[in-house]
C-alpha cells in the first residue's frame, strides 16, 4: 500500500475539493462552499493526502470528554480499496486530543463494515434517541 498522510492542519485543506465531493454524496447534497468553510472552522478536521494531493477528509464535533460525532468521512472513489479509509479512521480514533471521549456516534447508509472494524455498532436503545432536522 502506498503511503498516505493524515493532517489536522486546516490550512492544508482544500474546501473546494471537499465541497465538490460532499455535494455528490447522499448526506450533504446542496451544501454550499461557504457552509463547508463554516463546518471546517467549527470542527476538528482531518485531511488525507497522497503527497500534496488531498484524497480524503473527515471531521469530528466533540466536547473532548463525553461525546464525539464523526462526520463527512470520505476517500475519493479512485483511491478506495487501498486501506486509506482505515488509515484515516485509525488516526482519528488514536488522536490524543480525543482520547478521553466516552461516546462516539456517526451516521452511515453504506459503510457499516468499515466502521465495525473500529468498534462501532448499532446504537443500543435507539428509542432513547431523538433528532431534529430543520429545513430552510
Amino acid at each position: 500500500m502506498e503511503k498516505v498522510q493524515v493532517s489536522k492542519d486546516k490550512d492544508k485543506l482544500d474546501p473546494v475539493f471537499i465541497q465538490s465531493f460532499l455535494t455528490r454524496s447522499y448526506w450533504a447534497k446542496g451544501r454550499s462552499l461557504e457552509q463547508v468553510k463554516t463546518t471546517i472552522q467549527n470542527s476538528l478536521c482531518y485531511g488525507l493526502y497522497r503527497g500534496e494531493k488531498q484524497i480524503g477528509f473527515a471531521r469530528v464535533l466533540s466536547d473532548f470528554v463525553a461525546f464525539a460525532y464523526l462526520m463527512d468521512v470520505f476517500v475519493v472513489e479512485e483511491e478506495r480499496g487501498q486501506g486509506f479509509g482505515s488509515t484515516l479512521m485509525t488516526t482519528i480514533l488514536n488522536d490524543p486530543e480525543l482520547a478521553a471521549v466516552q461516546r462516539w456516534m456517526l451516521g452511515t447508509r453504506d459503510a457499516h463494515s468499515l466502521y465495525r472494524k473500529f468498534g462501532f455498532s448499532e446504537i443500543p436503545r435507539p428509542e432513547w434517541l431523538m433528532g431534529l432536522v430543520k429545513t430552510t
